[in-house]
């Protein structure tokens, strides 16, 4: 009779256990990281007054063997993958983007243009002090759109800097927060529930650091993550319970740099994916901006100060430098206030001589000023519109790994109602067998 109590009781604790997990994947059902439970049940046999799990048996009742995870390793590392490389490409469109409002919001092309017709118009009329004084207006638009562009690039790298640093100091939080998982998985029971929460809290954190840069995992006996950075040659980041720092640097030229430090050695790290390869392609992309900005207006200031020192102004002296350079080539300002001082004749001209404005135009020409102007913004516009497509497509990528691994290890409400009504009927049956063993033991009492 203890046999058949033992038996229904069995049932009921295994069963209880078993509605407990579905009832967890039905409340988690669409809960972004969430695995799907299952419980694992084993016959129990009578071993030397004990019981234990065993795989055949004598109908001496079921025990909980453990509590599983739906996990799909390949399709898991196919989301991070997709991930990864989706991350590098926005990260790398966000700055390119930058990139193309600093160029393109000063209008900088237009202001050369605009300089230039100014100093067309004049040549019609080298005696006119309104066309003199506009020309010396556009000159300082156009030394304004220098320095406010300049700027702007300046400023975007700085924002780039600060960036990428907290993307790196996340990074490191996650690392610690990895190290701390696995010294939990470490210290629960397998097969536990608990054991499965962290396991889901493990691939969250990988996940999250995915997107970071490109991570190589491997993972031990006890589903412990060993992480390094940068590919499976990269170095190690995360090892059981320790967890390395990471760390960022750009020099003068605008280099980028990544640093790994784990027990005590240093390491670079070359990303080549994630958030942080986009950062390094950005400030890439920044640094040729600002070289390219500032080699259009070194030339530009030079040389029309050279045809404005080969002139004469409106007295008949020679002219004086139209445009003074600051700290860097686009912190351009006017140095002329004297609409007179622009040199329009030649060195021999008379007054109304306009000569060394022709000068000028060829000097326009030959810079080729707004073509190049005109060639940066495109030439970002164009690899911008190229990074566009190809997030598109790696969106679609992703998004497709995404489904795959959801239809493998998400919850399927339909999957769960069967289960839910199958250990209810078998609960329901456990408790029965108690109930009919307590009423056949009331029995045999009353008839003795």
């Amino acid at each position: 009779m203890s046999d058949l109590l033992s038996i229904g009781a069995s049932g009921v604790r295994a069963y209880q256990t078993a509605l407990s997990t579905v009832s967890e994947n039905i409340a988690n059902t669409g809960t972004a990281g969430y695995t799907r439970r299952t419980t694992t049940l084993g016959e129990v046999a009578s071993i030397g007054g004990g019981i234990a799990a065993r795989t055949s048996s004598n109908g001496s009742g079921v025990v909980v063997v453990g509590i599983g995870r739906s996990a799909n390793a390949y399709r898991s590392q196919a989301v991070r993958s997709a991930g990864t490389d989706l991350a590098k490409t926005e990260t790398s469109i966000a700055w390119m983007s930058r990139i193309e409002t600093s160029l393109g919001d000063n209008k900088l092309g237009d202001r050369l243009t605009s300089f230039f017709g100014a100093a067309q118009t004049l040549s019609a009329d080298p005696t006119s002090i309104p066309a003199r004084a506009a020309m010396l207006e556009s000159a300082g638009s156009a030394a304004a759109a220098f320095a406010t562009t300049g700027k702007a690039l300046d400023t975007a790298t700085a924002e780039l800097d600060a960036t990428t640093s907290q993307a790196v100091d996340s990074l490191n939080s996650l690392g610690t927060a990895l190290a701390k998982i696995n010294d939990g998985i470490a210290r629960s029971q397998p097969g536990s529930s608990s054991a499965a929460q962290l396991a889901d809290q493990r691939d969250q954190v990988l996940d999250q650091m995915s997107t970071l840069t490109d991570v190589s995992t491997s993972f031990d006996g006890l589903g412990r993550a060993t992480v390094r950075l940068g590919g499976a040659a990269g170095p190690a980041f995360v090892v059981g319970s320790d967890s390395g720092q990471a760390a960022y640097a750009r020099n003068d030229e605008g280099a980028v740099q990544f640093t790994v430090t784990q027990g005590g050695a240093t390491s670079t790290l070359s990303p080549s994916g994630g958030a942080l390869a986009g950062f390094a392609d950005g400030a890439q992309r920044l640094v040729a901006a600002r070289d390219g900005l500032n080699a259009i207006a070194k030339d530009f200031t030079a040389q029309v100060n050279a045809v404005q020192a080969q002139g004469r102004d409106l007295d008949g002296k020679a002219g004086a430098a139209l445009f003074v350079t600051g700290d860097t080539p686009t912190d351009i300002s006017v140095a002329l206030t004297d609409p007179r001082g622009i040199a329009a004749a030649g060195a021999n001209g008379s007054m109304r001589d306009a000569s060394n404005l022709a000068a000028l135009q060829t000097v326009r020409s030959s810079g080729g000023f707004e073509t190049r102007t005109v060639n940066l913004i495109a030439g970002n516009a164009a690899a911008l519109q190229q990074r566009t497509t190809v997030a598109d497509a790696q969106s679609a990528i992703r998004d497709g790994a995404v489904s795959a691994l959801a239809s493998a290890s998400g919850v399927d409400l339909d999957s769960e109602a069967v289960d839910l009504l199958r250990f209810q009927q078998a609960y329901q049956a456990s408790s029965r067998v108690i109930q009919t063993a307590r009423d056949t033991f009331q029995s045999i009492l009353e008839i003795r």
